[in-house]
């Protein structure tokens, strides 16, 4: 009930800054249309219609899909904010009162994800409808059930990496070089700039294998088809695999880091 509560106060403060939320949200958008012109010069200098599976409507497509991917998977200032706790020593709050830090931080994220979909709607909406001509309709209800599964799979996969990431500042105080090669690398692999299937076969074959895949490509190409039948499930499993497997490794971080923890700086 307490979570819920953090959830409510955090939902109303999100929601009072929603004028800078729609305006991130449209100069988000800006970049897609030189990415849309730059894939266009991509396929006509190729001389071909098809680039490992992807016609140029299904990659101006996975791109758009990608954003949707990234809205649900990102998480701004989460393993900084951790690691910034523990250096200044302000995460002894956590451990004075009767409340969880993961939990907390699960709670308020939730609410900020809530809100910035709830700003977003519009102008997604409205990017949708003009990018229209790239997608073949909507898919079946099958197909928007596993989409929906998979980019609620997508939020706790980010969500979880990102607190173990932040976890790591219980053993050193800068953490900052750390999150940014992690978040450069994260934007690559992630298939959030081009989907892995360009990538040679043993190249995209490993990164379909690690948990990175499903905070940007799994989910789009879900939404697009690609993936169906078992490979589906399996796909859907691997995303809750890799969840747990970073929800545990948060908490495990988190219990021995505590053991040495000094509130320093607070």
């Amino acid at each position: 009930r307490k979570y819920y509560k953090i959830f409510r106060v955090s939902l109303v403060e999100r929601m009072t800054y929603r004028g800078d939320f729609l305006l991130g949200t449209l100069l988000r958008f800006l970049p897609m249309v030189t990415t849309i012109l730059l894939w266009r010069a991509v396929y006509i200098g190729s001389g071909s219609t098809d680039l490992a599976g992807f016609r140029y409507r299904e990659m101006v497509a996975y791109l758009l899909l990608t954003h949707i991917s990234r809205m649900f998977s990102s998480m701004p200032n989460l393993a900084s904010g951790i690691a910034r706790d523990i250096r200044e020593g302000t995460l002894k709050r956590y451990l004075i009162q009767p409340i969880d830090m993961i939990g907390y931080l699960l709670s308020y994220r939730v609410a900020h994800k809530a809100a910035y979909i709830a700003t977003s709607i519009i102008p997604y909406g409205l990017l949708f409808f003009a990018c229209r001509s790239f997608f073949d309709g909507l898919p079946g209800p099958a197909t928007l059930a596993a989409y929906a599964a998979s980019l609620v799979l997508s939020f706790l996969v980010g969500f979880f990496f990102e607190a173990s990431v932040g976890m790591v500042g219980f053993w050193f105080l800068e953490v900052t070089s750390l999150l940014y090669i992690v978040m450069t690398l994260n934007y690559f692999i992630s298939g959030q700039m081009l989907p892995l299937d360009l990538l040679p076969t043993p190249w995209s074959g490993l990164l379909k294998a690690l948990p990175f895949q499903y905070l940007a490509y799994f989910p789009a190409v879900v939404f697009l088809g690609k993936v169906r039948g078992t490979d589906l499930v399996h796909g859907l499993l691997g995303a809750l695999f890799w969840a747990v497997f970073f929800l545990l490794l948060a908490r495990g971080l988190y219990r021995v880091g505590l053991r040495r923890y000094s509130a320093y700086g607070g």
